[in-house]
């Protein structure tokens, strides 16, 4: 009997993609689909355990083994810092981290001296400027929308996300540097990945083989579809 393996979700589009990767990759997610207030929701048949969390809960979870396995964003993992494996890009989720400001700031962002930054993220923050960059600047937390505090002085840039980045030009604001790309990772409990090997190592594998299918799949629609528009022309 294979031993029973708990994946911690992140709740929301995360979760449905996870599952869809899953399910796709040959496995029984219907426990994981039920409507239900419940946040563990268990099949014993298909030996899988899923805890619904809160995104930054998630890598704890995997830490401490409560959960054998996560899903979850590489932005929380860059925030959180958590002693686990992080095994496998998803590649889905896919956006940045940056530091961001009004766009007359582009190529200037060194020439600030003392600067101010607000983020969400306050230990990426901490790490890019005093780690990376050898800077000492002041961190502002902020919990809501940060592009707010270059609107009204609360500080020069900020750290965030960007997707699309239509927020930060509707905001006059724009990308000055990039921190690092960001996407889904599946992370692993240190311990679980040599006590549940047996039972772990199989589902790595079944998501790379289905990852790889994946790529595959679109190289091929994107050869045939560019041969369709040169045949148009």
């Amino acid at each position: 009997m294979t031993d029973m393996i708990t994946i911690a979700l992140s709740k929301g589009r995360l979760a449905d993609q996870a599952i869809d990767l899953l399910e796709a990759s040959g496995y029984d997610c219907s426990a994981a689909r039920e409507k239900s207030r419940r946040l563990i929701l268990e099949d014993e048949k298909a030996g899988l355990r899923f805890i619904m969390a809160k995104p930054a809960d998630v890598p704890t979870y995997v830490e401490y083994g409560a959960a054998d396995i996560g899903v979850v964003g590489k932005d929380t993992l860059l925030e959180e810092g958590r002693q686990l494996y992080e095994v496998i890009d998803l590649g889905f989720g896919a956006c940045r981290m940056c530091v961001c400001g009004p766009a007359s700031l582009k190529g200037k962002l060194d020439q600030i001296p003392n600067k101010r930054v607000a983020s969400k993220y306050p230990n990426i923050t901490r790490s890019y400027f005093e780690g990376t960059k050898h800077e000492s600047v002041e961190i502002i937390k902020l919990n809501g929308s940060v592009e707010l505090a270059p609107l009204i002085g609360l500080a020069e840039v900020i750290v965030d996300i960007v997707e699309s980045g239509r927020t930060l030009r509707e905001n006059g604001l724009d990308v000055l540097e990039v921190i690092a790309d960001i996407s889904a990772r599946v992370i692993v409990n240190r311990v679980s990945m040599k006590m549940k090997a047996q039972s772990i190592m199989p589902m790595l594998d079944a998501l790379r083989c289905q990852l790889a299918k994946q790529k595959e799949q679109e190289d091929t629609d994107t050869v045939n579809m560019q041969g369709e528009e040169r045949a148009a022309t």
